[in-house]
């Protein structure tokens, strides 16, 4: 069922949408330009949640930047000591989601690191170019994005 909306929520809406399509179009110019298309893959979905929905605690910087580098992280130690097997793959996701939960950093996009990591057989230079710098650049983005087009606080917390 269409649910009306009032005036703020439909701005609201369009900002993030407009915000995710900026964020993804330079994403894929980076990427385009790259060694690693791949780096685009981890952060389609965080830029939909962090613009989308920036209330979330997944949302917050801590679970975007942190749930990015502890499953990069989870990923990149099991391909190095077990190598690049599927079952690797899937091992590395599970790992990661509990890791994220522990470490209260949990940001659902960022369970595909591991998978891309073990699938792609990547190196450990990959948590800092591009997960680390990705991260931190999407968490600039949004900042400067809600603070300056939707006259939003965000995070709600940073830590």
């Amino acid at each position: 069922m269409f649910v009306m909306k009032d005036r703020r929520e439909w701005l609201a809406m369009i900002a993030g949408a407009a915000g995710g399509t900026l964020a993804i179009a330079g994403m894929e110019f980076f990427a385009a330009r790259s060694a690693m298309p791949v780096m685009a893959i981890p952060f389609a979905t965080s830029i939909v949640l962090v613009l989308g929905s920036p209330e979330a605690d997944p949302a917050q910087p801590r679970a975007l930047i942190g749930g990015h580098l502890v499953s990069s992280f989870v990923g990149l130690l099991l391909l190095t000591l077990l190598g690049p097997q599927p079952w690797v793959a899937a091992l590395a996701v599970g790992v990661a989601m509990a890791a994220m939960h522990i470490t209260r950093t949990f940001h659902p996009p960022a369970g595909i690191d591991p998978l891309v990591i073990v699938v792609n057989n990547m190196p450990w230079s990959f948590l800092v170019l591009p997960v680390a710098a990705g991260a931190l650049a999407l968490a600039a983005f949004a900042y400067a994005w809600h603070l300056a087009v939707r006259r939003f606080d965000w995070p709600t917390r940073w830590w």
